[in-house]
């Protein structure tokens, strides 16, 4: 037999489990961003460069993997500044640098 679904029925999700917390920390910003970014644009994280509170909420930045190449060196990275709000929702998130590997910041 089909379940029915009552129309007061309430759905238990970890998104709305999400939404009802407060990111307390840069750790959990940082996971978030990395999280949020990651399931968007469906490239890999490499890594955490900056984390920063604002007025509505954080502010992250996050490299990822771009354009993977042999050798590794000559990969295509790119950071993205991803803003999350109080409870680590995504706001907004738009790419600031695309860079090769293998080169330093001038």
């Amino acid at each position: 037999m089909a379940e029915e679904r009552r129309p007061g029925a309430r759905k238990s999700s970890t998104t709305t489990a999400r939404r009802l917390r407060t990111v307390s920390g840069a750790e959990q910003a940082a996971r978030a961003a990395s999280q949020s970014l990651e399931g968007l644009i469906g490239h890999p994280m490499e890594g955490v460069t900056a984390v920063g509170r604002d007025e509505d909420g954080w502010c992250v930045v996050v490299d990822v993997l771009e354009l993977p190449r042999i050798p590794d060196t000559t990969s295509l990275l790119a950071s993205y500044e991803v803003r999350l709000d109080q409870n680590g929702e995504l706001l907004e998130y738009r790419r600031v640098r695309r860079y090769r590997r293998g080169s330093a910041d001038e």
